[in-house]
């Protein structure tokens, strides 16, 4: 019988800070070529258009142009960081989903990202994975050094205490990875050829020409390594020595900024630390992204073993439609709801669908919602996503 103290979340220290501005981190530099490079390796998106100098140069945009999914990675924390605000002792933090809002002002290289934050709000639930659990949802707004706005963001942060989900061990039946035959492997790589070769030109769809029920293109991600997911990890450029400071918002008395959110022992940042040895705040070696790559950590915060991460899988998310949508189109709005992590050694497969089509919307353009699902080899639903995506008449 569960521990009823145990299991009780500590939330003295989150409602006063509902509502209110939230301070983090900031990248110092602007986005630079390689920026761009290294985030659509590690999103195992490669898109030419943002990595081939001669096919960006020759395309409508005159040169290199990161993909709208890149304002993630131009953020602090994953873009989770107004959504995990309060210390609450011994708990852990997982992606829960993001929605965003895109305004069709292209990052390029030269460009730099500012964030304002605030936390929005939260619910507390029983869940099968850690009994007492928080929703929590924080917003962020990224504009350029212009001023001009670049995209919203409202992500949820699950924050659950780590010791309740290593005791329910709802995922201990995927501690041993899959095995992968030579002939699947081939298959996984002709679907990914396959869809890579779908619009590598950029084409467009016309809004008139596409039809409810018309299929996207099947698009697959894997298999999921530690080598990939520390790539993942690494191209959040937060996550790099010595990219950021922090910063406050002004005029707010006891502004959440990097204060400690209770991670449990040995998933902690030492900031102090990290002021000689930055490994000791990196996230990676030490900080609360470790069980990512390691197995045992992995348990120790309920997962079977090591894992990626939600805003990759969101990120995956914006980029397969938009590439989709082509060069003259563009992602408007999604709304993802995480519903399981990518285990390691896992593939991730991509299936979308036109559900509806909007010749007039509030965007003042045309519109199509597509229904996206993310699963696995075993079709488990990892990520159930809905978006509307402009298309040119």
């Amino acid at each position: 019988m569960t521990d009823e103290k145990a299991a009780r979340l500590d939330l003295s220290d989150v409602d006063h800070r509902v509502g209110r501005p939230v301070g983090g981190g900031q990248l110092w530099d602007p986005c630079a070529a390689s920026d761009i490079r290294r985030w659509v390796m590690a999103m195992d998106y490669p898109n030419p258009l943002h990595w081939d100098e001669t096919f960006a140069h020759e395309s409508r945009y005159g040169g290199l142009v990161a993909p709208q999914s890149i304002a993630v990675a131009l953020d602090y924390g994953h873009g989770a960081q107004p959504a995990c605000v309060g210390h609450i002792p011994d708990s852990h933090l997982i992606f829960g989903g993001e929605e965003w809002w895109f305004y069709g002002c292209p990052v390029r290289v030269g460009d730099k990202l500012f964030q304002e934050r605030r936390f929005h709000d939260y619910k507390v639930v029983e869940t099968r994975f850690a009994g007492p659990t928080m929703f929590s949802r924080g917003d962020t707004v990224h504009t350029n050094q212009h001023g001009a706005l670049v995209a919203r963001e409202r992500s949820t942060a699950i924050r659950y205490l780590a010791a309740e989900a290593e005791k329910r061990g709802l995922y201990d039946n995927q501690a041993a990875a899959p095995r992968w035959t030579e002939a699947e492997l081939d298959g996984v790589a002709r679907l990914r050829h396959e869809w890579l070769m779908s619009n590598r030109a950029g084409v467009s769809p016309r809004f008139d020409e596409v039809k409810v029920g018309d299929v996207l293109p099947r698009r697959v991600i894997g298999p999921h390594s530690i080598a990939s997911f520390t790539t993942e990890y690494r191209a959040f450029l937060f996550n790099i020595w010595g990219t950021f400071g922090w910063t406050a918002p002004p005029g707010v008395e006891d502004p959440w900024v990097n204060q400690d959110p209770g991670w449990m022992k040995d998933f902690a940042f030492d900031e102090e630390g990290a002021t000689i040895d930055p490994r000791k705040r990196d996230g990676l070696y030490v900080g609360p992204s470790r069980g990512h790559i390691d197995a045992a950590r992995a348990g120790e915060v309920g997962m079977g073993r090591a894992y990626g991460y939600g805003a990759t899988m969101g990120a995956w998310c914006t980029d397969h439609l938009a590439y989709w949508a082509g060069h003259d189109g563009m992602v408007r709005h999604s709304r993802a709801t995480f519903r399981g992590p990518a285990f390691e050694g896992d593939v991730t497969y991509f299936d979308a669908e036109v559900v509806d089509k909007q010749a007039e919307s509030s965007w003042g353009v045309p519109l199509v919602q597509v229904r996206l699902r993310l699963s696995n080899q075993d079709g488990v639903v990892l990520v159930d996503c809905t978006a509307e995506v402009e298309l040119p008449w």
